[in-house]
């Protein structure tokens, strides 16, 4: 069960033009850099993209969608990015808004084998148009489908060999759900452990779910909007 690999270029085997991919992270938290940036290099393109939001104009996603190498995007929040405003109002992306806990639960739905479940959320806007609908108990839901993607990117805090993945603090937001809609899963990190050096009580994501681990480099940790208090 050989997982690991050297790096993120070595990891992305097999990406190819129209693939879906499933990113972790919630703004700039927990974003899997180093396979954002590899991803860029290999100049990949007409990628679906399933993730929280689309970094910002400059960072994160946002990097893939400047240039042009994604073609659908699914996604909760989209408000720092203003590149992809653009895109969007000017035709060129195509965009399925998703509510944010609805779409977490697309994700887990994916991993999970569910072929679909009733939400309160979004009945009688326009996120419930072409769903079908029913009333439970007096209350109306709306059927949504689960998320299954080629490929799901997750960055976690520290792996063992095997892909075993602890995440710290806020980095544990999107990252384990998009690793389990994943057909294959990779997962950088930044330290590599070996197999048993995990306490297997503080294990947020099992190795069942990671197909593929290295161990990251050069890790920036961007902030959309750093706030400090002035000083008095």
């Amino acid at each position: 069960m050989q997982k690991v690999y050297s790096d993120a270029e070595s990891a992305l085997k097999g990406l190819a033009d129209g693939a879906s991919i499933a990113v972790g992270g919630f703004g700039l938290s927990g974003n899997p850099e180093n396979l954002i940036t590899a991803v860029s290099k290999l100049g990949t393109k007409n990628l679906t993209v399933v993730s929280n939001n689309c970094g910002t104009t400059e960072l994160g996603l946002g990097v893939l969608l400047k240039a042009k190498q994604i073609k659908k995007m699914i996604s909760s929040y989209v408000g720092e990015n203003k590149e992809f405003e653009r895109q969007f109002l000017a035709g060129e992306l195509e965009v399925e808004l998703c509510p944010q806990g609805t779409l977490a639960e697309r994700l887990r739905a994916g991993g999970a084998g569910i072929g679909g479940f009733f939400t309160p959320t979004g009945y009688g806007t326009q996120i419930a148009e072409g769903k079908e609908t029913r009333i439970i108990d007096g209350k109306g839901y709306v059927l949504e489908k689960p998320l299954v993607t080629d490929f799901a990117f997750v960055k976690a805090w520290k792996g063992d060999a095997w892909g075993n993945l602890v995440f710290r603090k806020t980095a544990r937001n999107f990252n384990p759900v998009a690793a389990m809609a994943g057909k294959i899963t990779i997962a950088e990190v930044e330290e590599l452990v070996p197999v048993g050096a995990l306490d297997p009580d503080q294990v947020h994501l099992p190795s069942v779910y990671v197909h593929r681990i290295f161990q990251g480099k050069n890790y920036q940790k961007w902030i959309e909007q750093r706030t400090v208090r002035e000083k008095k």
